[in-house]
């Protein structure tokens, strides 16, 4: 068959194509050259388990198998080849000269193979050199292929790869959303409890040390506007303490809801004056919006025990100090501050 009938035929049938393809690409012998190669080539003997050679290891000389089996393992999660008679193996050591092998070449059982260093492919050439120029096209177009399957299957890694990077970036995110939904109060946005643990225990790790103002706030007759308004009122009443306390709180400080209508704020640099000033505004602010409802509350009035805070000691004498503080305004009536006695000498 022609060269030009060849390709008519091939164009005919895609198939047909795909199989001398397959045929060229395949690390075969012929019968013409497997009888060439045994001319020139020395044969070695192998026993099961015996090592041809490593990855990584250079090499000048190519390989024929004439029976048994050979193992070429690439590595890497790479699939292991396993060759027969009339396989070839390891032509770019013999072609480039000290070439790094791609792969451990192992006898699988009993082999026997061909070696063929530079001087007898030189004899090959000058045997015949048309059919080891065909040998040497058909070589390359396997290496262009396999290099072709290479590249495809780094493709497929780099998307694998971005992909888990993605799902990584996901789960960071979601564990993320996670961590501020278990220290966040869900109906106000500030830090519940939990949040207010860390937060006091990230004070310990900080160079600042603990804070060192504390306001604990507290609404007066919240239960009256649950029982008369409903609880969607009481809701929206809690959600307009906790933007006031919000706005006051800067980034270093902590804004709390302790519970029910209990709130708490952490000022981590704090004065008399400056803690004096914080309950001043979370009063005016509540008052302020007072004054503008009409019908429905939207917040009522608050009562805060202010503490400045000693670093020696921890949360809960605090707490207590403040809300003996909180439980004197709420005796006086309530819609006002007071400071626990034993931070200040203001009474």
């Amino acid at each position: 068959m022609t060269g030009k009938v060849a390709a008519i035929v091939c164009e005919q049938e895609p198939g047909i194509a795909e199989t001398a393809m397959a045929e060229i690409v395949h690390a075969i012998l012929s019968n013409a050259e497997f009888a060439l190669f045994a001319e020139f080539g020395k044969q070695q003997c192998l026993t099961k388990g015996d090592l041809l050679f490593q990855r990584g290891q250079a090499g000048d000389t190519m390989y024929v198998v004439v029976s048994g089996s050979i193992e070429l393992d690439f590595g890497d999660d790479l699939v292991v080849k396993s060759l027969g008679p009339n396989e070839f193996f390891g032509e770019l050591g013999l072609l480039i000269g000290d070439h790094p092998r791609s792969a451990d070449a192992r006898a699988v059982t009993d082999s026997v193979v061909l070696e063929l260093g530079n001087a007898d492919f030189q004899r090959l050439v000058d045997r015949d050199p048309g059919l080891v120029a065909y040998f040497l096209r058909r070589t390359i177009m396997r290496v262009v292929s396999n290099e072709q399957v290479l590249i495809r299957q780094l493709r497929r890694r780099n998307h694998d790869l971005e992909t888990a990077l993605d799902n990584l970036y996901v789960t960071t995110h979601q564990l993320t959303h996670t961590r501020e939904l278990v220290r966040t109060d869900e109906l106000t946005g500030l830090h519940n409890r939990r949040g207010l643990a860390l937060y006091l225990q990230d004070c310990r790790n900080h160079a600042d040390g603990a804070p060192q103002g504390l306001l604990l706030i507290d609404c007066d007759h919240f239960k009256q506007v649950n029982d008369e308004h409903g609880h969607q009122a009481g809701d929206r009443v809690l959600q307009s303490v906790a933007n006031i306390l919000r706005s006051v709180a800067t980034e270093a400080d902590l804004a709390c809801r302790l519970g029910g209508d209990e709130f708490c704020l952490l000022l981590r640099t704090a004065t008399a004056d400056n803690l004096q000033h914080a309950a001043e505004f979370i009063l005016s602010a509540v008052h302020g919006l007072m004054d503008r409802a009409h019908g429905v509350p939207h917040v009522c009035p608050v009562s805060i025990g202010v503490r400045l805070l000693e670093p020696h000691t921890d949360w809960s004498e605090w707490y207590a100090r403040a809300d003996n503080a909180l439980y004197q305004a709420k005796r006086l009536g309530g819609n006002r501050l007071h400071w626990s006695r034993a931070a200040t000498v203001t009474p």
